[in-house]
């Protein structure tokens, strides 16, 4: 079996194959290596790119996820529907009809940080991607009523920042991202505030609890897309310097001599700037956990990524032990940022795997009566069948699904088409559908009532493209759940997917598809 096609080519890097689908299996270098050829696959342009090649190109522009075809996903179980009963609601063909299905959730130890739909959008920091988008996808997360986490380095990367004592003491632009969220904000969901090594250091979660009026904080131990630490691009001498400063790791050393005159020699144009991994240890966790509540954190949450199982458990563990609000887990395969494209492909625990072993690992958890976080489950999630699959395989401990990805991508379209037809430039793909943006978008009329003419008028039209990306979700799921015959999320069980193969119910426990109901069949038949 073939894991990854066109391993030593990709769109994500902009490079190709001579010889086109003839390609050793192994290495993925065309069959024939010609001299003479100027470099078109990933071993040719590293030739003459070096350590660029490593991310996926046009930095900055994009986001990435693995190509890698992993042997057992979400594809390899399908949904159960029945014909009997109702669970959630009367029994009535009159009632149970998918519009009454219920999605709110909730999180929080108490139970008490509410949902209106099982979404959360995963940690978006400092890539330009990101914050040439944030104020869309905050302001369509709060009016959708789904949690979102403003992602790590945010503070440090602002050019504007106030560093006094080694302390964040005043950031324009973590307090505009936790602003678009707020200005937004209608009683369901949350923005959570993340931080890693270097954010920790400078207090950033302090600063956003204490002044930004800020009651959610996330721990980072990693995500899905890598294994290390945080890496954005910087196109200026002057910007490397700085947050070299700033305590950053930045590639090349912008503070020797011979690497600024290369630099203005036009010997490369960019420089790299890398975050820390961190080095998780029981007592300093728990400590932490603590400071952030006396600080004033309201809920205290952890992002644990694809590594290996043992320290899966020690993200469970830790989150019982501290009482999280909870725990977001992430799979390997996706990726929002300048994630290094062979890691995202070749690293870490696929989603369904670390899925599998989660359940596993809780189910401990459950059976000694210890505290269970309310768990999200992430990791390459984009339509309603994905939700519906993470939800049932992760009962009854996952509560909501997390998305970057997709959720960006909503809102890169809705900015797109919106500022286009604002300008009276009608995309030809939306002609059809009209002129204006009650028209194009199907959800904008209900928007505008829904919020008044003036604030719509206000909101970034990329946030009108996330609401309907995420009104389409919920349908979607809705019609799912009613035909497992489930009114809301906290009915869906386990029993409700079935494995296709029996290595994909081997790795999760889900019976396979034709072992589904044995009993009941034989007490019917009998």
């Amino acid at each position: 079996m073939s894991f990854s096609k066109g391993i030593n080519a990709s769109a994500a890097t902009m490079t190709r194959l001579r010889t086109g689908e003839s390609q050793c299996p192994f290495s993925g270098m065309c069959v024939t290596c010609l001299d003479g050829c100027p470099g078109l696959c990933e071993v040719g342009k590293s030739a003459v790119r070096g350590k660029e090649v490593l991310y996926p190109q046009p930095f900055g522009k994009t986001t990435s996820a693995s190509q890698k075809d992993y042997p057992v996903d979400y594809s390899h179980f399908n949904i159960l529907g029945t014909a009997v009963g109702a669970h959630g609601i009367e029994a009535d063909p009159d009632k149970a009809i998918f519009p009454a299905v219920n999605l709110e959730t909730a999180v929080g130890a108490g139970g008490d940080l509410k949902l209106r739909l099982p979404i959360v959008v995963a940690a978006m920091g400092s890539t330009n991607v990101a914050a040439n988008n944030w104020d869309h996808l905050a302001a369509g997360a709060a009016i959708s009523g789904v949690g979102i986490a403003i992602g790590e380095n945010v503070c440090a990367m602002d050019p504007d920042v106030e560093i006094k004592g080694g302390r964040v003491v005043h950031s324009p632009n973590l307090a505009r991202r936790v602003k678009d969220f707020q200005d937004w904000y209608n009683g369901s969901g949350f923005i959570a505030v993340q931080a890693n090594v270097e954010d920790t250091t400078l207090g950033v979660q302090e600063y956003a609890v204490e002044k930004l009026g800020v009651e959610a904080v996330e721990l980072k131990w990693g995500q899905g897309a890598k294994d290390i630490g945080g890496e954005v691009k910087l196109n200026t001498l002057e910007r490397a310097l700085q947050l070299k400063s700033r305590g950053y790791i930045v590639l090349p050393d912008p503070t020797d001599p011979r690497v600024q005159e290369a630099y203005r020699a036009g010997a490369f144009s960019e420089f790299e700037r890398h975050s820390r991994i961190g080095m998780v240890e029981y007592e300093s966790f728990m400590a932490r956990v603590e400071e952030l509540r006396r600080a004033g954190a309201k809920y205290v949450f952890l992002k644990t990524g694809a590594y290996r199982p043992v320290d899966l458990a020690r993200a469970v563990k830790y989150a019982s032990d501290a009482r999280l609000d909870l725990l977001t887990v992430d799979g390997a395969g996706g990726g929002t940022g300048m994630s290094p494209w062979r890691m995202m492909n070749e690293w870490g625990v696929p989603t369904v795997y670390l899925q599998a072993l989660l359940v596993k690992y809780l189910d401990k958890l459950a059976a000694k009566g210890a505290y269970v976080p309310p768990v999200v489950m992430a990791g390459g999630f984009a339509l309603e069948d994905h939700m519906f699959k993470g939800l049932a395989i992760g009962a009854p401990y996952v509560k909501a699904i997390g998305m970057a990805r997709s959720a960006l991508s909503a809102a890169m379209v809705g900015k797109t088409v919106g500022e286009a037809v604002k300008s009276g430039k009608v995309p030809a793909e939306y002609k059809k559908y009209g002129e204006n943006l009650e028209q194009i978008f199907i959800a904008a009329s209900e928007l505008k009532e829904k919020l008044g003419a003036e604030a719509f008028a206000r909101l970034p039209v990329g946030a009108i493209g996330v609401y309907t990306y995420f009104e389409r979700l919920a349908q979607g799921l809705r019609q799912f759940m009613c035909g497992a015959r489930k009114f809301a999320l906290s009915y869906i069980t386990r029993d409700d997917v079935a494995a296709l193969t029996r290595e994909a119910a081997e790795i999760t426990g889900i019976r396979y598809i034709m072992d589904v109901d044995a009993e009941e069949v034989e007490q019917i038949l009998g």
